[in-house]
């Protein structure tokens, strides 16, 4: 196509407002005559990228975006995709004033910028449409054709992701043989379409797709997003390498729908009161928010929740033996020493040490007492003290890979180390198109910005 005319207020190309320098850019030239070979160039070829497949341009600015919606910590967006709907480019914006706030760890930022580069990548309504199957092809990415609609609403009007590998593990997570068993997306940020590029916080809270990120060390990257990313047809996905998914894990199709989550269970609470975060690691508030319908979640509490802090602990607690360091959980319990002035203890969250015997087997100790036997799923009492502990089940000394951040690498070492999402072995990009050089074309293209 020849272009006969330039705009005259054109100046550059760029993708949220990102510049994109020149010798990124295919050349650009206006010819006065179609038919004419003498032509006005506007800009030369660039020299392109040499051995790229995918360009991430990063920004962090104090843009409109950011001063407007306080609550935001980044957003992205895919700027241009090739012939198969892959994207080539993106951008995300990290927001200045973000950096700049004291809760706001490296940890934090490392899991902000995971959650975006997913939205680039594919994890997107924008680009649902342009997954591709490639189950039948004997390399990722060779001889695919598209999904078709890969979203669709279900009897209860839950929006779903249907697609093979997501249902796959959807039904493994669930513990479910239910056939259409897609993954739900978040109604609460959902377009008039229907669509959104997160997941439902009730029935996939914690997940690193999530609208409302927690505690970094509360996420997840978890099979189903990375099933999500598998189904796009772009990348080849070692699903080995994710995360335990605890939430709902076994709880059958239903999980996490408004009419089954107003009730207390393992995962969902009632009303209000106190108790444990379901990984344990935290003391938790029975509390709702904007993503979970009126659903109620123990949430960890404002201020020094983490068992695992030894500096968490506090004059008073004596009463109830509690004892805070990095082998300490969290435990639904109403202890009180039997020489306490307090008659009874409400039911609440306390921490006490605890040590693995087996899977899903473990003792606890309690301030000054031997280590106990806690059968998974039953109470128990300890001599000295009045009341009991709950020993939760499917939790503890479960689950290899979750552990407070105190006894794992921190998060530099674990990137140095190549353990984070960005590791080869975890996903790879289709190679099947050759990108020797990466130019994108003169026009960049940007789809709606995702923001967390």
């Amino acid at each position: 196509m020849k272009c006969g005319r330039a705009n005259e207020n054109y100046r550059f190309e760029s993708c949220l407002g990102v510049i994109i320098p020149d010798e990124h850019l295919s050349g650009c030239a206006v010819y006065p005559h179609p038919e004419h070979p003498v032509r006005t160039v506007l800009r030369p070829e660039g020299t392109g990228v040499p051995d790229t497949d995918f360009l991430l341009y990063v920004f962090t600015h104090s843009t409109d975006k950011c001063q407007a919606e306080s609550s935001i910590l980044a957003y992205a967006a895919h700027c241009q995709t090739d012939s198969e709907g892959r994207p080539l480019a993106g951008a995300m914006i990290i927001c200045r004033e973000t950096l700049r706030m004291e809760r706001y760890t490296h940890e934090h930022f490392v899991q902000t910028v995971i959650h975006e580069l997913f939205h680039v990548l594919g994890f997107s309504k924008d680009l649902f449409s342009q997954w591709k199957d490639c189950s039948l092809s004997s390399q990722a990415g060779i001889d695919c054709w598209s999904h078709g609609q890969v979203t669709s609403t279900d009897e209860m009007g839950q929006v779903r992701l249907y697609s093979p590998t997501v249902i796959r593990e959807m039904q493994k997570h669930l513990n479910s043989t239910h056939p259409d068993l897609g993954a739900p997306l978040e109604n609460k940020d959902a377009g008039s379409d229907g669509l959104s590029s997160h997941w439902e916080a009730r029935v996939l809270q914690g997940s690193i797709m999530a609208a409302l990120l927690v505690e970094p060390s509360l996420t997840r990257i978890d099979p189903i997003t990375l099933a999500a990313l598998q189904d796009t047809g772009w990348y080849s996905v070692n699903l080995s390498r994710a995360q335990s998914l605890v939430w709902g894990e076994g709880e059958g199709h239903q999980f996490g729908s408004v009419s089954t989550c107003r009730n207390s269970s393992a995962f969902f609470c009632k009303d209000s009161g106190l108790g444990c975060h379901y990984l344990h690691f935290h003391k938790g508030e029975c509390l709702t928010d904007q993503y979970l319908d009126g659903c109620h979640i123990f949430k960890p509490l404002a201020n020094a929740s983490e068992c695992w802090k030894e500096e968490n602990k506090r004059s008073g607690m004596k009463g109830s033996g509690e004892i805070y360091g990095s082998d300490s959980r969290c435990f639904i319990s109403n202890l009180t020493r039997l020489n306490n002035m307090i008659a009874s203890a409400p039911v609440a969250g306390h921490c006490y040490r605890h040590r693995c015997t087996g899977i899903n087997k473990y003792q606890i100790q309690v301030m000054d007492s031997d280590w106990l036997d806690c059968p998974a799923g039953k109470s128990i009492e300890v001599s000295g003290y009045q009341g009991f502990i709950f020993c939760p089940d499917n939790r503890i000394c479960k689950y290899s890979d979750l552990a407070p951040p105190t006894s794992r690498q921190k998060a530099d070492d674990l990137l140095n180390a190549g353990t984070s999402i960005e590791s080869d072995d975890v996903m790879k990009k289709d190679m099947s198109t050759p990108h020797p050089s990466f130019i994108h074309r003169s026009s960049v293209t940007v789809s709606e910005a995702e923001s967390v």
